[in-house]
């Protein structure tokens, strides 16, 4: 029976939690994630882990924070004024937005504080600081 090896396109599930065994995120209830090794699509770590799995395989597997979405920056936390947001918008925190640079690329952000007149947001991926834990079951190997 074959192994995963670089340059493969497999199709997975997976069930990712955090240290306290909350589950973010889970494809157990939808079609398996497909992708191909190497083209850095997925962390690291999730990356790495399939390597050598068969089919049928089954293991959980902790990702270290440096191997999936890095430490929390703080240079990408800023302050932006209320007044620069949608008079109708009601800042909360953990609240989602997108902002367009001049070049038309999108950026998402969360809102981590409000205050009197102004909101900070944070630039950083929701998981970063991180470490995760992955239970991973190889479906497929193309």
């Amino acid at each position: 029976m074959s192994q995963v090896k670089e340059k493969d396109t497999v199709k997975i599930h997976y069930t990712g939690k955090l240290n306290d065994g909350q589950v973010f995120d889970s494809s157990l209830e939808r079609e398996p994630l497909e992708f191909t090794l190497g083209e850095g699509m997925l962390i690291p770590g999730f990356e790495n882990a399939v390597i050598d799995m068969k089919v049928n395989d089954k293991k959980t597997v902790e990702i270290p924070v440096n191997e999936a979405y890095g430490d929390v920056q703080e240079e990408l936390f800023h302050k932006v004024e209320k007044a620069q947001l949608p008079q109708d918008m009601e800042p909360q925190v953990g609240l989602g937005l997108v902002s367009k640079s001049e070049d038309g690329k999108e950026h998402q952000f969360r809102i981590a504080e409000v205050n009197e007149d102004h909101i900070v947001v944070d630039g950083n991926h929701p998981l970063a600081g991180q470490d995760l834990v992955f239970d991973l079951e190889l479906v497929e190997i193309k």
